[in-house]
């Protein structure tokens, strides 16, 4: 797979350090020359590319071939930056997948099908999830969303009172647009199988639509 990645701070090059390890090819676009020289120079990231390209002009995104990417991904400080890239990504090279960081929380609703972003992250929102999982019982605590948030991974720990408490997961009448992907118990993962009996305290991860999620809760909440 090959992954273009713009923006060459803590994150974009963490992120391509860990792709590159797993066999992927990845290219690094970076708008600022110092700091594309100080990477080149220490050869920071063993294995992979820099350009020193500005990511929101066409001409000079080009010549990232991003057509040839399977994915690319932008990372840079800036949301408006983000969005443009992704944008050019989708629209001016069709990159089939875009994934784009929210640095500003507030701008999060424009990351969606209309600027090319397939995916978006938002570090805020998701520490936000993260610290409601950790102290939320009963409650469904949404993520991640995928498919410009057609779908969402949400958790629940199941409470005392839950309506699928002691019953078989193949019993419990979740949304045919739903699915219970994993099962944390006592800090081990359990893999969800029709016979796994679900217990009070339980953390159940579940994908689903939007739309399936009013059901999910009457199942799991009730």
């Amino acid at each position: 797979m090959r992954v273009v990645i713009a923006g060459g701070g803590n994150v974009g090059t963490y992120i391509a350090t860990e792709l590159q390890q797993v066999g992927h090819e990845v290219l690094i676009i970076e708008i600022d020359p110092n700091r594309y020289a100080r990477a080149i120079a220490s050869d920071e990231t063993p294995g992979v590319t820099w350009m020193n390209v500005d990511g929101c002009e066409v001409s000079e995104f080009a010549k990232a071939e991003p057509a040839r990417a399977d994915v690319v991904v932008a990372v840079t400080g800036d949301d408006e930056d983000n969005l443009v890239i992704s944008l050019l990504a989708k629209q001016e090279f069709g990159v089939p997948r875009v994934v784009a960081r929210v640095n500003n929380p507030n701008n999060e609703w424009m990351f969606n099908a209309s600027w090319g972003v397939d995916v978006s992250v938002s570090t805020p929102h998701l520490l936000t999830a993260l610290v409601e999982e950790a102290v939320t019982v009963g409650s469904l605590v949404r993520i991640l969303s995928f498919e410009n948030d057609r779908a969402r991974l949400s958790e629940i720990t199941l409470a005392p009172n839950s309506p699928a408490i002691d019953v078989e997961i193949k019993n419990i009448e979740l949304p045919r647009e739903s699915t219970i992907v994993a099962v944390l118990r006592d800090g081990h993962l359990v893999v969800p199988r029709g016979d796994t009996v679900l217990g009070a305290g339980d953390e159940v991860m579940v994908l689903a639509t939007v739309d399936s999620e009013d059901a999910i809760r009457a199942a799991l909440v009730g």
